[in-house]
């Protein structure tokens, strides 16, 4: 009988292809150094093909082992795969751990109200969080780091299960002495005379501002990009200029000590909000309850139609 490569040796590979150090893999697997190492050369004379390129400066994986990683991270999400069938077959609903990714410009203005009544309605859930980028999150996604992912849509090019729980307007942002903020409502050509500050390219958000008011880009400020909404409404107090903010922030103290006013789009203009998973996923159940969890909770947005 051929013996095959067991999924601690695979894991082993994979966490040493994202850390590039032993020590930093090992630790990750919750191994020790020597046993991880141990382990791979292992996996090493169990395939008769040397994976890794061993220097003291740095680690290296050789082609081959390139290939077999990728592999190896495929096998190791459907492993998890498995044993989340099994325990969404015995377990009560949204119960167990639940690895959750967050955008930035969702995570600090829904999670803080969120997260007490989802402890309190289901005792049993052990959440997990991970803020990050949508990229990054997408990634993690894939490679069965994360379970779901809270993010903004549309997000092109996503082969996942998604689930809408609302659409979240943006408004605009100015000082109260800017000529804009004498006005109910802001026409879109109003914002393409203006400094337009938005966030740094990797954030979903810049292209939702943009398409809310229909600008290819902004006309002016390019230079003059955020790495986060707080940035972005400090500089627009100090009259860099003006911004778009989605609504749920308002629900935060984010203009707190500022001279700022909002005020609405004349062509209303939203992102929406959802959640997404892999579709061979067998917790569905969950992060539709999840979903319908934060959909009743309005807190991010009116419920999409």
């Amino acid at each position: 009988m051929r013996i095959l490569p067991t999924l601690r040796q695979l894991r082993y590979l994979v966490a040493l292809d994202e850390h590039r150090h032993f020590g930093r893999a090992a630790e990750a697997c919750l191994a020790t150094q020597s046993t991880l190492s141990a382990g791979l050369q292992e996996l090493e004379t169990l395939l008769g093909v040397t994976l890794v390129e061993r220097t003291k400066r740095k680690v290296m994986l050789t082609p081959l082992g390139e290939t077999v990683v990728e592999r190896a991270r495929e096998l190791l999400r459907q492993a998890e795969d498995i044993a989340d069938l099994a325990s969404a077959a015995s377990s009560a609903p949204l119960s167990g751990l639940l690895r959750l990714g967050v955008i930035p410009t969702i995570a600090p203005y829904v999670l803080p109200q969120a997260l007490p009544h989802l402890r309190e309605s289901y005792p049993d859930l052990k959440l997990y969080l991970r803020e990050d980028l949508t990229a990054r999150l997408v990634d993690r996604l894939q490679a069965g780091e994360l379970d779901v992912i809270l993010l903004a849509l549309p997000y092109g090019g996503l082969d996942l299960e998604t689930t809408i729980i609302g659409e979240d307007p943006f408004v605009v942002v100015c000082p109260a002495n800017h000529p804009l903020a004498h006005q109910q409502t802001i026409a879109n050509s109003d914002l393409q005379r203006e400094e337009l500050l938005l966030l740094e390219e990797g954030h979903c958000m810049r292209e939702h501002a943009l398409a809310a008011c229909n600008m290819p880009g902004p006309a002016r400020g390019d230079g003059l990009l955020a790495t986060s909404l707080v940035t972005l409404v400090q500089m627009v107090d100090n009259g860099l200029g003006v911004t778009l903010l989605p609504n749920m922030a308002l629900n935060s103290p984010i203009l707190a000590g500022t001279s700022l006013v909002t005020r609405p789009l004349r062509t209303a203009g939203a992102r929406q909000i959802g959640l997404v998973w892999r579709p061979s996923s067998p917790r569905h159940s969950d992060y539709q309850a999840l979903g319908d969890f934060l959909r009743q909770s309005g807190l991010c947005g009116k419920a999409a139609a």
